[in-house]
């Protein structure tokens, strides 16, 4: 049975990796201190293949038995978390990737980095190629996440061309799905959120800039086929479909059935105005590609909250 380490495991995409993985017949060490994560994402798992460790990845990692994949997951990935906790974000980006890094080598393990599209910052290319390095403001107040994954990447190809490791690399672009915080300042569970309690849509400045959506089942497939392949180098997964802010908020409203009415809001400091995958390399290194559009998505989203969506 091979053994995987998930740090940040009780998390968004975390607790979803750690199903798939158990249901594909992996045993599980799922890392997490709950500090932006939530028991309720893992107290469902019943099997005596997953194991719990409270743990902080500021701190050394220790997992006392063989391990042949180390999912970096751990980070603060939402708005209100890394505006809350700045430090505490950069920590985890350098600390936390060293230490994760330092139990694969250790281990002689295949490890993944989970990066962000937010390395692209506000992109001047369009869509956004892994060979693109980025617009980012380093002291703006998004500064500190994006820079703590820029600096997590070469953390991660160091210890690849000096030690050795075996590592890889997935940037993520916007992901959503079941067990996704309701308040954590993201775009479609706050829509759904104002959607399904009748209150105003809140779209920042016109709506006119653009994202990307992923369901998560799509993306958490995509992860372990990257993990599984023999690729080095920074790979984008997400859904290349490219929608405004204001046409998700008139999607959630018309699969929820929703009387809201779309309000606008001041745009925040750096905020891009365009974010579209190219998933190129996906294809061509992994064979994948998305299979959920976002209305599908969307709808077993509102599903898994036990509310009906309209059209079903």
């Amino acid at each position: 049975m091979s053994t995987a380490v998930v740090t940040g495991g009780a998390g968004f995409l975390g607790s979803h990796l750690c199903d798939y993985l158990l249901a594909r017949g992996w045993r599980v060490v799922c890392l997490d201190n709950f500090e932006t994560a939530s028991l309720e994402n893992i107290e469902h798992i019943r099997s005596d293949d997953f194991v719990f460790q409270h743990a902080d990845v500021i701190d050394p990692i220790h997992v006392d038995e063989p391990v042949d994949v180390v999912y970096h997951l751990a980070s603060l990935p939402s708005p209100i978390d890394y505006l809350r906790l700045p430090l505490l974000t950069l920590k985890v980006g350098a600390y936390g990737t060293h230490h994760a890094l330092g139990l694969a080598k250790f281990k002689r393990a295949r490890f993944l980095l989970f990066s962000t599209s937010e390395v692209y910052g506000d992109p001047k290319v369009h869509p956004q190629p892994e060979t693109y390095w980025g617009n980012v403001n380093p002291i703006g107040p998004r500064g500190v996440y994006d820079e703590s994954k820029r600096y997590a990447e070469a953390m991660t190809m160091a210890y690849h061309r000096q030690q050795g490791v075996d590592t890889a690399i997935v940037r993520i672009f916007n992901t959503y799905g079941p067990r996704m915080r309701a308040n954590d300042g993201r775009a479609i569970p706050t829509f759904l959120r104002q959607a399904l309690d009748d209150q105003p849509i809140t779209v920042f400045g016109t709506g006119s800039q653009t994202r990307s959506f992923c369901y998560v089942d799509d993306l958490i497939r995509g992860l372990v086929l990257l993990a599984e392949s023999g690729e080095h180098l920074p790979v984008n997964l997400g859904n290349p479909d490219e929608f405004t802010l204001l046409e998700l908020a008139e999607t959630v409203r018309r699969v929820t059935g929703s009387k809201s009415e779309i309000v606008s809001e001041a745009l925040p400091l750096d905020d891009p105005q365009q974010r579209q995958p190219d998933i190129t390399r996906a294809k061509q290194v992994l064979g994948w590609e998305p299979e959920i559009g976002l209305e599908e998505g969307l709808r077993r989203m509102i599903a898994s909250l036990g509310r009906t969506p309209v059209g079903v």
